[in-house]
């Protein structure tokens, strides 16, 4: 898709993260992937609590295979370039064990409430 939808109501724009499996993740060790994931973890509360991050979390369930992802999430910063950055910056991403993408998401205005990130402000 490209552009914005032509549609006759308001849209909200956020940008969605989707966290997949990275290329190193199944050569690293069991405590080195623990590790990362609680880095990760960290690195994202931290977005949250900065106000980046709306939601994050894990996913789970049946998914296309060989590459499932195992995160989602959504920001409002109006910029995919730099929440892709940000997301770029997390210690599990940066060693291999996730990769990552960030695209445009598109609903129809106010139907998506953060009430946890409303709280953080």
């Amino acid at each position: 898709m490209s552009g914005l939808p032509q549609v006759d109501f308001a849209l909200d724009t956020y940008e969605c993260i989707v966290l997949y499996p990275g290329a190193s993740g199944r050569a690293l060790p069991a405590e080195t992937v623990q590790r990362l994931q609680a880095e990760h973890i960290a690195h994202m509360q931290a977005l949250q609590r900065r106000g980046i991050i709306l939601i994050s979390g894990a996913v789970d369930g049946p998914a296309r295979e060989p590459d499932p992802p195992l995160g989602f999430g959504l920001a409002r910063t109006g910029s995919v370039d730099d929440v892709r950055s940000v997301m770029e910056a997390d210690p599990a991403v940066q060693a291999g064990l996730y990769r990552v993408d960030v695209m445009t998401f598109l609903c129809p205005a106010g139907s998506l409430e953060f009430p946890l990130a409303q709280r953080q402000t």
